[in-house]
C-alpha cells in the first residue's frame, strides 16, 4: 500500500462568514513544496466568492484523469519504443445528473493529440491498442465511478 498526501487549506481571518459571502479561495499544497491556489468553481459558487484564477475541484478532476493517462501512455510508448514528441490532452469533464439524481462528474473526455517521431511510428490500430492499455493501467479511472473516454488524435 502507497499512500498520498495533500493539503487544502482555507482560513476566514477577518472575512465574515454565517452571510455565506465568504471566499472560497484556498491552497492546494503537495509534497514536493507546490502551492496551487483553489477555489470553488464560479458554476457552482458565483462570483465574487470563487476565484476564476485558481483550480477548482472538478478541473484538478478532469486534469488528473488526463495527466494519470498521458503518464501511462508514455511510459508505454517508450517500452514499445516509439518516441513520442509531444502530447497535447484538451480534456473535458461534463456535471450532471447521475442515475441516483446527484450531481457528479458524469462523463470526462480526453483528447490526446499525440505527435510521434523518429523512422517507427505505430500504425492507427497500435496506437488505439496504446491508448487503450493507458487507459486500463490508469491508476485514476480505476478509481472513479463515472464514464473516462478516451478520442486520441494522432498528428503527423
Amino acid at each position: 500500500m502507497t499512500l498520498y498526501h495533500s493539503q487544502v487549506h482555507w482560513c476566514r481571518g477577518a472575512q465574515s462568514f454565517l452571510d455565506n459571502q465568504y471566499s472560497r479561495g484556498h491552497v492546494w499544497r503537495f509534497d514536493g513544496g507546490v502551492e496551487v491556489p483553489a477555489s470553488s468553481s464560479p458554476h457552482v459558487v458565483p462570483l465574487p466568492c470563487s476565484l476564476v484564477a485558481a483550480v477548482d475541484p472538478e478541473e484538478a478532476f478532469v486534469a488528473s484523469l488526463s495527466s494519470c493517462h498521458m503518464l501511462w501512455f508514455l511510459a508505454l510508448a517508450a517500452k514499445a519504443g516509439w518516441l513520442v514528441d509531444d502530447y497535447l490532452d484538451r480534456a473535458e469533464g461534463v456535471m450532471a445528473r447521475n442515475g441516483q439524481g446527484k450531481l457528479a462528474m458524469t462523463l470526462v473526455t480526453l483528447r490526446p493529440e499525440v505527435r510521434m517521431g523518429g523512422a517507427r511510428c505505430p500504425t492507427p490500430e497500435q496506437f488505439a491498442q496504446l491508448h487503450h492499455a493507458a487507459h486500463d493501467a490508469c491508476f485514476i479511472a480505476n478509481s472513479v465511478n463515472s464514464e473516462v473516454r478516451c478520442e486520441p488524435v494522432l498528428l503527423a
